[in-house]
């Protein structure tokens, strides 16, 4: 596992763009041989999303070649809905770029027979070969997607309840009102964004401090779903200094220290 550390938020966010575009340029993706991505919602990518349309509007990355697969969606929402993961996705990222319309996987939380649903969102990823990089965040809780604690390390993309904790969290998104938010979700399961050649999740805030302590420090335990991180042969972890801020000392020096002389995010600027 590497921990990559940067000051702020907004650091964080560039940098990991930064990265996703070096791995889809490295790859070199074509119409026969595209890039698969895995993405996330939330408050966390929005910086990195900030900073791919930018690249892409300079044409420093292309998406026109990416495939992309996101995590979650909720059930029960239309599409449109202003606070459904199609709409931010569109809204955030997809309208902003030059991807194909028809490379942009999403749950539907519509979905006549949701487990059918699933089972397809799996088949469609197998069917690229897999996801390349898979970038996501975590919950206060450890949670990966919609993996709430206590989740099957192995799981595969399925449906969930989500927790009164969550939804609360959540709320925010809905005005603030709990009962809004929907009680149900579609999401990867573990093992699906496990079995991604990389993982990069991004992690900020004094608020998910004591989830990137739990997902560093200890051991491998399902009630916190992040930690099996440690298990991936490319796990990489970007935080920002507050989401430190529960680590030790020797722990957040160590990770500074092994990063001297690693990838240079503002290579992608060059050339």
């Amino acid at each position: 596992m590497r921990v990559v550390f940067q000051e702020t938020p907004e650091q964080v966010g560039v940098w990991a763009a930064r990265t996703v575009a070096r791995r889809i340029l490295d790859y070199k993706p074509t119409a026969r041989k595209p890039f698969v991505l895995g993405l996330p919602t939330g408050s966390s990518p929005l910086g990195m999303y900030k900073e791919l349309i930018r690249l892409n509007k300079r044409g420093k990355i292309s998406f026109a070649n990416v495939v992309t697969f996101n995590m979650d969606e909720y059930v029960g929402l239309d599409p449109d809905h202003p606070q459904s993961y199609h709409r931010f996705m569109w809204d955030h990222f997809f309208g902003h770029i030059d991807i194909k319309k028809k490379n942009a996987n999403i749950l539907d939380g519509l979905a006549s027979d949701l487990g059918k649903e699933c089972l397809s969102y799996e088949k469609r990823i197998e069917s690229y070969g897999g996801i390349s990089l898979f970038v996501g965040g975590i919950g206060e809780d450890g949670h990966l997607a919609f993996n709430e604690p206590g989740s099957s390390l192995q799981s595969r993309t399925r449906i969930k309840t989500l927790t009164d904790d969550t939804r609360k969290v959540n709320a925010r998104f809905f005005g603030g009102n709990f009962e809004k938010v929907p009680k149900l979700a579609l999401t990867v399961g573990v093992g699906t964004i496990m079995a991604a050649d990389e993982v990069m999740i991004l992690v900020t805030g004094f608020n998910k401090a004591r989830a990137l302590q739990k997902t560093v420090e200890e051991g491998v335990n399902h009630m916190w779903t992040a930690s099996v991180l440690q298990l991936h042969r490319h796990a990489l972890i970007v935080a920002d200094t507050a989401a430190a801020n529960e680590l030790k000392v020797g722990t957040y020096h160590y990770f500074r220290s092994v990063e001297a002389g690693h990838f240079d995010p503002d290579s992608i600027l060059k050339g």
